[in-house]
């Protein structure tokens, strides 16, 4: 049928894009793949917005927005999931690299919601400004804006760490202490 778009399409055009800005949001991949399966059950049982490829690809965000927001106020205890989590895809990783991703993630929660949402919806889920602007019911000029800012205040919050980081030396692990 031409012009219809089945939920199977938007799955496999989707959610890699989706699970990557829910894992930045929720800040736990067991939870992020339970609210990527949410969202396109969501879907399935959706109209589908004949908006194009762009303004499908908007309402599937702005669902998975919206979900994400929603399981973080139903319990805040969720917040220190985000600030203390591991990176869920290191089992062992160097002190400095952990303690970089802990800084990665307080600089994301200490953003404003919709600031934070911007940017995860740009950099971490790849969308169009006018696609975050429909996902996030914003103009483009308020998502440039909220983007601009967002990036402002977390490149001064990882200054610091960011700064040790680069100061440390280079260990590439194995050797005998003599490097």
């Amino acid at each position: 049928m031409v012009g219809v778009t089945s939920t199977d399409v938007l799955f496999a055009e989707h959610r890699r894009g989706v699970f990557r800005y829910l894992c930045r949001i929720v800040g736990h991949t067991e939870t992020a793949h339970d609210l990527t399966q949410e969202v396109f059950l969501r879907v399935a049982r959706s109209q589908v917005p004949d908006d194009g490829p762009s303004g499908r690809k908007a309402w599937v965000f702005a669902i998975a927005r919206n979900l994400a927001l929603n399981h973080l106020r139903d319990g805040r205890r969720q917040s220190a999931v985000v600030t203390t989590d591991v990176s869920p895809n290191v089992d062992i990783a160097e002190p400095a690299v952990q303690e970089l991703g802990i800084a990665i993630r307080e600089a994301l929660a200490a953003l404003q919601d919709v600031d934070r949402d911007v940017f995860l919806l740009r950099e971490s889920a790849g969308l169009s400004y006018q696609e975050i602007a429909k996902a996030c019911d914003l103009t483009v000029d308020a998502v440039r804006a909220r983007l601009r800012r967002a990036r402002q205040e977390l490149r001064a919050s990882l200054d610091g760490p960011m700064r040790v980081r680069r100061e440390r030396p280079i260990s590439f692990g194995g050797g005998s202490g003599n490097e």
